[in-house]
């Protein structure tokens, strides 16, 4: 017998292929009008979805830049109002900028009030998420917004609510999250699209290569120096 999480996962892949193809080329362009204009991607996940904000921010791949939103308590407040507002004072984060902001649920305070923050400073803001499980729960903000209602453009990864995904027998509810798999799947088709697209236009795309490919540290540490001012900041 079949895993079913193999086949689980390549019909989510499937799925998200197939609707989000729209929203990906909406954000595509986006990201080629921010780095054209002299902008940078910033991301910001809380919990699991930090490792969507490592998928866009400073990867073997992916864009040079990008500015990962490090909220120092690692989301540990992230369902207590204000303490986003109060952390985004001090956040480098300009007009011109795009703002990816991941939350599987999209309804906790921290994600909400960076969101937001991210727009008052000129940004654009894109929301990861799981737009269908989103909108079946209630905001825990006093704006009575999710993160979807708040972002110029959403990313739905297509999980369910509660994110896990399989039923097993033997237990009374479904296992296994997938919401970090495809996150990083439509992740990685936008920034493929957006590459694709500079390509067309006759630029190059500033992009790391691994570190541990000799010579490669430092061609990336090159490329780093148009943007020295601004990767290094809060």
């Amino acid at each position: 017998m079949r895993n079913p999480v193999f086949t689980y996962v390549e019909d989510l892949n499937k799925e998200i292929e197939k609707t989000q193809h729209e929203a990906i080329e909406q954000v595509a362009k986006e990201i080629v009008k921010c780095i054209d204009g002299g902008g940078i991607l910033q991301a910001w996940g809380s919990g699991h979805s930090l490792a969507g904000a490592m998928e866009i921010c400073h990867r073997a791949g992916g864009f040079i830049p990008t500015k990962r939103i490090n909220e120092p308590s690692m989301g540990q407040y992230e369902t207590v109002e204000g303490v986003g507002k109060t952390f985004m004072k001090k956040v480098d984060i300009r007009k011109g900028d795009l703002a990816f902001v991941i939350s599987n649920s999209g309804i906790n305070p921290l994600g909400i009030e960076i969101a937001m923050a991210a727009k008052e400073k000129g940004a654009k803001v894109v929301a990861i998420t799981a737009l269908e499980a989103s909108k079946t729960l209630k905001a825990k903000h006093s704006s009575n917004k999710k993160l979807y209602e708040i972002a110029d453009h959403v990313l739905d990864n297509r999980t369910p609510l509660g994110d896990c995904c399989i039923e097993l027998a033997g237990l009374p509810s479904k296992v296994i999250g997938l919401s970090m798999i495809t996150t990083s799947i439509i992740i990685q088709a936008t920034m493929y699209r957006a590459m694709q697209m500079m390509i067309e236009e006759g630029k190059e795309p500033k992009v790391y290569q691994s570190q541990n490919i000799e010579g490669m540290r430092e061609r990336n540490e090159e490329l780093e120096k148009s943007y020295a001012d601004r990767l290094n900041r809060i």
